[in-house]
């Protein structure tokens, strides 16, 4: 009996001495240590997580901000749940549209727009380049299940716009303002949790509205590096040359071929406003960047944004 009780005491002791052997491999100084850094850099990955994403909106905020100052202000009106994304692809845009403007060679320029191909396969891997534009874009994609081939069009046809040509007529610049700027107010809508056929139609027509314009408004600056890329039909309809918007010609035919194309986009304009009764309301967010018919003077052309 008595053996029996000095065994039992034994054993209590020998239990109670392990317990606090493993308490103290648990908590040994290297331990604690280890766990101390373990959190600590995880702490740290998720602070330079945040202060990168951060980073990236800034990046995005600030080259719409320069580059694309309508859109800028038309993307702080958007609720707040889509103001991030639409900031995001209206950098995605401004980033393709200068490439033309900013490289000397054809090669070069596809050579861009091919970093912009992959990169589009790759944020739908979820695996985005280290690049401010794509790692934003990833984001809006996830956000708002943006469809891929709204990105892959604008692509496309801002790539075979590097050709530096004239538009043939004035059809192929609709087919060129409805891939690029109709693509743009789709994905907008996409942000906006919308999937309706008539704000489509409409961001369809607002859309080649915004390209027409957007051509007119910038002939100034490439007739001033001696480029010219309205409609060649149109020109060549009231006798107008390159040379004479070159020269800044004020002349009647000049005047005449503005007022066409311009006329043109007002139409899309019209065709945009009649589908308004069958639009959703939250809709119009995405169309505060549309465009008026003004003065029809290329050289004053007082073509306003709508807010």
């Amino acid at each position: 009996m008595l053996k029996g009780n000095m065994a039992a005491g034994v054993g209590v002791k020998l239990a109670s001495w392990s317990s606090r052997a493993l308490l103290y491999r648990t908590t040994s100084p290297g331990g604690v240590c280890r766990q101390h850094a373990a959190v600590t850099q995880i702490v740290r990955a998720k602070s330079s997580a945040t202060a990168d994403s951060q980073s990236n909106q800034e990046f995005c905020l600030q080259l719409v901000r320069s580059r694309d100052y309508d859109g800028f202000v038309s993307s702080l009106l958007l609720p707040e749940e889509a103001r991030r994304s639409s900031l995001a692809l209206r950098a995605f845009n401004v980033e393709l549209a200068q490439v033309k403007d900013s490289v000397s060679q054809k090669t070069i320029g596809l050579m861009r727009m091919q970093f912009w191909k992959t990169a589009i396969e790759e944020i739908y891997r979820d695996e985005p380049p280290n690049q401010p534009v794509t790692a934003e874009l990833w984001r809006a994609a996830r956000k708002h299940y943006l469809t891929k081939r709204w990105l892959l069009k604008i692509i496309t046809d801002r790539e075979k716009d590097l050709d530096d040509r004239a538009y043939r007529n004035l059809q192929e610049l609709e087919t060129y303002s409805e891939n690029t700027q109709s693509s743009l107010i789709y994905l907008l809508l996409e942000c906006l949790g919308l999937k309706n056929v008539h704000a489509d139609h409409a961001a369809s027509h607002i859309g080649k509205a915004q390209g027409i314009v957007t051509c007119l408004r910038a002939t100034p600056f490439h007739s001033s590096r001696r480029k010219v890329y309205l409609p060649m039909d149109v020109c060549m309809l009231h006798g107008a040359s390159q040379e004479d918007f070159i020269r800044g010609s004020r002349e009647q035919n000049v005047r005449d071929v503005v007022y066409d194309i311009a006329s043109q986009a007002h139409v899309h304009l019209q065709h945009a406003r009649s589908f308004s009764h069958n639009v959703p309301a939250a809709a119009t967010a995405a169309f505060l960047q549309t465009v008026s018919q003004g003065h029809k003077n290329r050289f004053d052309l007082k073509l306003q944004i709508l807010i």
